[in-house]
């Protein structure tokens, strides 16, 4: 199971432990000098720390964007999400079965019903529609980059599965 569990480290920063689905522990300590110490943690042995590496702000920031997928998104993955403050950016792919297959953007008022907006849309062979306009079908096994708050990206894929109704 994938478990984050935080703590403050005062005087210090703050302390991210992270259990993978892998099993993998690692740690991670950010300093409020914004130096940050990452440790990996042996699997039999959650006690013994068997690698370790510091990075400053700009390394650590640079890194987060390749780990979370801002500079490339591997085309296996279905389903991305990037926190940008309040803002949350998904990848979202249209099942077969979704209600909302062959309506438009526009027939399921999809901004004006949950605030959220389509901001592309990817096809099958990769090929990209960006700011798709309100006359854009909805095809089954499209994938959709949509954009908003936590809440409306929610109530977004809501209206996807129903049709808008």
């Amino acid at each position: 199971m994938f478990n984050i569990r935080e703590s403050d480290l005062p005087g210090i920063g703050r302390k991210y432990q992270i259990e993978t689905r892998a099993g993998d522990k690692l740690i991670i300590v950010i300093h409020d000098d914004g130096r940050r110490e990452i440790y990996h943690f042996d699997k039999d042995d959650w006690d013994e720390s068997i690698s370790m590496i510091t990075l400053d702000d700009e390394e650590a920031r640079q890194m987060a964007g390749i780990v979370g997928g801002m500079t490339y998104m591997p085309k296996a993955l279905e389903t991305i999400e990037m926190a940008l403050d309040e803002l949350v950016i998904e990848w979202y792919k249209i099942e077969p079965g979704s209600d909302c297959i062959g309506k438009t953007i526009g027939e399921l008022d999809i901004r004006q019903k949950t605030g959220a907006t389509v901001i592309a849309i990817i096809e099958k062979d990769q090929k990209q529609k960006v700011s798709p306009g309100p006359d854009s079908v909805i095809a089954a096994g499209v994938t959709l980059v949509v954009a908003g708050e936590r809440k409306q990206v929610k109530a977004l894929k809501a209206t996807l599965i129903k049709g808008g109704a």
